[in-house]
């Protein structure tokens, strides 16, 4: 094997395990720490398209919109076919539109619909994709190119692959039309043909909440957490949505402060709740519990992993008035 081979073979094989890394540290909630990483990375190597990536999820998670659309922007111009890219630089739009004015929102939410429609161009069997853009379909006013019919059309699309996706969003649509009843329904048949039912437990849970019925609630969590037990996952974000399912819904703070202790003291975190969100969470609870001295002690830990974490430092700044 020549030298400079053997050179650069152990330069890819480092920025994979830095690529894994990242994504380990993401789902830990050490956002600081992944984005000095990729940042370092993607000045070394500016044509690493996943650097990039994973740069612009990390920027997502705690909420810095510019950054995460430049990032995903760059991602996508070294990488263009790629779903999963053009999906999370979908997501980075729709939500800078959700936190813009009228002029800019707009702009934003129809780079958001772009990108998610050029996903589900790409993978067809993107089930993540064509959720994404289903709710936007459905949220979205027609002169941004939202309309229930073309939720509706995913919702058929995704039925044959991933069936209790596909009832979701039926019932997601069903909710937007105020038949709770069908909606109902909906939610319930997705967890009879989930493959992944403490998720769709908690997606009734939610429908539950908004609709004021705590009894039903509760019953449903408590399916959740079961059927969590019984996974196969090795990771999974069920005890973090069950405790915020709780709370959002004034329903056992105490419970749902027990849930998130042992997400958090736990082996596995996931990016979709990412440790620093669950001490934040936490901190509410107990703030909302007028435990102020332990919620501080909360916000402290939530930015000591995300230290530009703006929610967290609005808290902790309430708090220790």
């Amino acid at each position: 094997m020549k030298p400079h081979f053997l050179i650069a073979l152990l330069l890819t094989a480092s920025f994979a395990f830095a690529e894994m890394d990242a994504r380990q540290a993401l789902a830990a909630g050490n956002v600081d720490e992944v984005i000095r990483q990729l940042s370092s990375k993607t000045a070394a190597t500016p044509n690493d398209a996943e650097a990039y990536h994973l740069l612009n999820r990390a920027y997502f998670v705690i909420e810095k919109w510019d950054p995460a659309i430049k990032a995903g922007e760059k991602a996508i111009a070294l990488a263009p076919n790629s779903s999963e890219y053009h999906m999370w630089l979908g997501r980075s739009y729709g939500s800078k539109a959700e936190h813009s004015g009228w002029i800019s929102g707009m702009s934003n939410a129809k780079k958001a619909r772009a990108e998610f429609e050029k996903s589900v161009e790409l993978n067809s069997m993107n089930a993540e994709a064509r959720t994404d853009l289903a709710e936007f379909y459905m949220e979205a006013p027609g002169m941004l190119g939202g309309g229930k019919d073309k939720a509706l059309a995913q919702a058929e699309a995704m039925a044959a692959y991933d069936a209790a996706s596909a009832h979701w969003v039926k019932g997601r649509l069903a909710e937007k039309n105020q038949q709770f009843d069908v909606a109902e329904d909906e939610y319930k048949q997705a967890i009879a043909v989930s493959k992944r039912p403490a998720g769709d437990w908690l997606n009734l849970a939610s429908f539950y909440r908004h609709r004021g019925r705590g009894p039903e609630l509760e019953n449903a969590i408590h399916h959740a957490l079961e059927a969590d037990k019984g996974a196969t996952h090795r990771k999974s974000n069920v005890l973090y949505g069950a405790a915020e399912i709780l709370y959002r819904g004034g329903r056992d703070f105490n419970g749902a402060a027990q849930l998130l202790r042992r997400y958090l003291n736990g082996p596995e975190k996931t990016e979709d709740a990412p440790a620093f969100q669950a001490h934040f969470l936490l901190g509410e609870i107990l703030e909302k519990q007028g435990n102020k001295l332990a919620a501080a002690e909360e916000y402290r830990s939530s930015l000591s992993l995300a230290p530009t974490y703006e929610q967290a430092q609005n808290a902790l700044k309430r708090v220790s008035q």
